[in-house]
């Protein structure tokens, strides 16, 4: 008698632990056993290289197994997405990209991928955003910037590295909400914006690019797009703080093929999270002029679909066209 409830204890205990164990800890234990890809849909240097690979060396080192970065770039980084999108949904080929690539450029090009096409395994970042005048514009922040433009519709014009990049789109939504009519000039990158606008031939820019030259006094900063202050910047005011209620969703995001298994991606954010949260973590990424800003699968998922829902929308009302 006194076995027969030990035996039913021990089930009980036992029935118990299994409820509360982490999804992920029901993976399958060898994964991984061989290395693992990171895809980053642009070439070695950038924001999208630099966070990649700093979440690749890190996660490395607590599962245990090489991370690989692959640089994909082309067709406006559509490439590696779509090629990302394509791998085998094992576990082992991840993906690191910006809201522009995943929830703007399937509206805007024709591409062999949607958000749906992914499973959104965790946020990593949001960008502090930048908003940028030529040094001797008629205007000191972005309220007297909304002013001036509604004095005068069509005068000022803002540079964007493309049509449908999230520099691009920040302006449209900014303009949109701010009601004022500014001209979009789109250029092949911001090196060649930024150069114009130092030469006066530019107005405006939404492009964190432009941070050291509004710290070294060359350009006229009028606000931060994030939820919060740079740290580079700790003078310039965010929107909110200039009363403009305004979301500019720029993020990037942690993804991995559709159908990849669902322990798998649990555990993969979870490990995510963990770094996300380690020491070092924001100072490095402000080099980019992003955050530490994690989401999980569930919340980062429903995001994702309502950030591509929103630019399809906007793209639409707006009649906006790749070139």
């Amino acid at each position: 008698m006194h076995l027969t409830r030990r035996l039913l204890a021990l089930t009980a205990l036992a029935a118990c632990g299994a409820t509360l164990t982490p999804a992920w800890a029901q993976a399958d234990k060898g994964w991984p056993n061989k290395p693992i890809r990171f895809i980053t849909p642009y070439p070695p240097g950038g924001s999208s290289d630099i966070i990649t690979r700093f979440i690749g060396e890190r996660v490395s080192k607590a599962v245990g197994q090489p991370v690989i970065v692959e640089n994909k770039p082309g067709a406006g980084a559509t490439l590696g997405t779509e090629y990302a999108s394509r791998a085998p949904a094992d576990g082992y080929t991840f993906f690191v990209g910006p809201t522009a690539t995943v929830a703007i450029a399937p509206w805007l090009m024709k591409v062999g991928y949607t958000a749906d096409s992914f499973v959104s395994v965790a946020k990593l970042s949001s960008s502090y955003g930048l908003i940028a005048a030529r040094k001797d514009a008629p205007f000191n922040n972005y309220k007297e910037f909304v002013a001036a433009a509604k004095s005068q519709p069509g005068k000022f014009n803002f540079a964007s590295n493309g049509v449908g990049s999230i520099v691009h789109m920040t302006g449209v939504l900014l303009h949109k909400q701010s009601g004022i009519d500014v001209t979009h000039i789109p250029y092949k990158g911001a090196v060649e914006s930024m150069t114009d606008m130092m030469g006066g031939r530019i107005d405006v820019m939404y492009d964190p690019v432009t941070a050291p030259r509004v710290k070294a006094g060359e350009l006229k900063g009028l606000a931060t797009t994030g939820n919060e202050r740079n740290p580079n910047l700790p003078d310039l005011p965010t929107l909110k703080e200039l009363g403009f209620d305004m979301d500019t969703p720029s993020w990037f995001g942690l993804f991995a093929p559709k159908g990849t298994p669902a322990d798998i991606v649990a555990r993969m954010a979870e490990e995510t999270r963990k770094v996300l949260d380690g020491p070092g973590v924001r100072q490095q990424l402000l080099i980019s002029a992003m955050y530490p800003d994690y989401e999980g699968p569930a919340e980062f998922g429903k995001r994702v679909l309502a950030d591509a829902a929103f630019f399809r929308n906007l793209i639409q009302k707006e009649g906006i066209k790749a070139e």
